[in-house]
């Protein structure tokens, strides 16, 4: 049975992540049935913008950005290696700064996005292209990613709640084939959830792995009432995103139809990716902490309600140190840091040097 990579006490807990494997995100409904009752059916008080403007890389201006060139050939790989517990590395960035942009949903358009906190390359605007970024510098630890990371600001009250030094992504396999998984193409965008998305969308979406958590408080749709006052506490999220790609398009229209989450194979317990997505990427996990605590009844999120969490993602690794990370440590089933070295495993070496660089 395919597993994740945290290890969490408790019975609930060690249940959601089963089912959350398996894409089933309804483990926390049962968790706490009080929330969805008092949490609203769909979500008010934001709305989006038409996007007037398409990206520079975008030919016809028709939503799609074709891969260059693409994946054929392609079927999802029903494949069971060696079990491996872990098959993931860390990506750690730092935020860089914020702005009411969007280079994915609102290319070419600034200011026309809610505000978003930005990690990653430290040139992500509205006008940033695949170009761009490989041009740009980064807050990650590895000088080679200098991908687009970006989520909706945080608020308490009106003061921004930025997360502080490197915030956690990580790169995992969400196939059981973890042999299978691929790097990303260069400039492979996407959106991950929605800001229009209800409570119960949050709630039941295949990304949905602890939702709000501080302190002894998981599987919030709401951020946590109950949440300490200690220096040590702040609230946190994990959410993922999809892994299988189209192998045809860098971007689509709604900037969601060419990834999609994996499935179950079916008669098995295994995780393979659709028929019409056969093509296994890393499986990126958000892994946010923010510094707020004790009364969150200011805190709200750029893009409203908490359960308006979403985040985007824009590829501008250097491909051989991308390719280098994913062979050793998703391919090679290790529990990779940023360098690509897994402690309990020294004898596997590390994919980067101590400057988080090729060797």
């Amino acid at each position: 049975m395919p597993r994740r990579s945290k290890v969490l006490s408790g019975t609930l807990v060690a249940s959601a992540l089963l089912l959350t494997s398996i894409g089933i995100g309804t483990v926390a409904a049962n968790a706490d049935s009080s929330a969805t009752a008092s949490a609203p059916a769909a979500h008010s008080g934001h709305t989006m913008a038409v996007s007037t403007a398409a990206s520079p890389e975008d030919p016809d201006g028709d939503g799609y950005i074709p891969a260059n060139p693409p994946v054929t050939g392609v079927t999802p790989s029903t494949k069971e290696p060696p079990h491996r517990y872990f098959h993931e590395f860390q990506a750690n960035c730092a935020v860089s700064h914020t702005a009411p942009d969007d280079p994915i949903v609102y290319a070419q358009q600034p200011g026309k996005s809610h505000d978003h906190t930005f990690m990653g390359n430290t040139t992500t605007d509205a006008y940033s292209t695949t170009a761009s970024l490989d041009a740009g510098s980064t807050t990650c630890l590895a000088p080679g990613d200098r991908s687009g990371y970006w989520m909706p600001t945080m608020y308490d009250g009106d003061r921004p709640v930025l997360p502080v030094g490197p915030q956690t992504i990580y790169y995992k396999a969400g196939v059981t084939d973890y042999t299978s998984v691929r790097p990303f193409p260069k400039g492979l965008r996407y959106v991950v959830a929605s800001p229009m998305q209800s409570a119960q969308e949050f709630r039941d979406h295949p990304g949905f792995v602890e939702g709000w958590e501080c302190g002894d408080s998981f599987f919030n749709v709401d951020f946590p009432a109950d949440c300490p006052e200690r220096q040590d506490v702040q609230v946190n999220i994990r959410f993922q995103a999809p892994s299988c790609w189209d192998g045809k398009y860098l971007d689509t229209p709604d900037h969601k139809s060419h990834m999609a989450y994996p499935v179950v194979n079916p008669g098995t317990n295994n995780n393979i990716c659709p028929a019409d997505h056969p093509v296994a990427l890393p499986m990126i996990e958000f892994k946010m902490a923010f510094p707020v605590n004790g009364d969150l009844s200011r805190v709200r999120l750029a893009s409203g309600a908490s359960y308006s969490f979403h985040y985007d993602f824009f590829n501008a690794w250097d491909e051989p140190t991308l390719a280098a990370m994913v062979g050793h440590c998703i391919v090679g089933a290790l529990q990779c840091d940023a360098r690509g070295y897994d402690q309990t495993h020294p004898e596997a070496g590390a994919a980067l040097n101590e400057d988080y660089e090729l060797p």
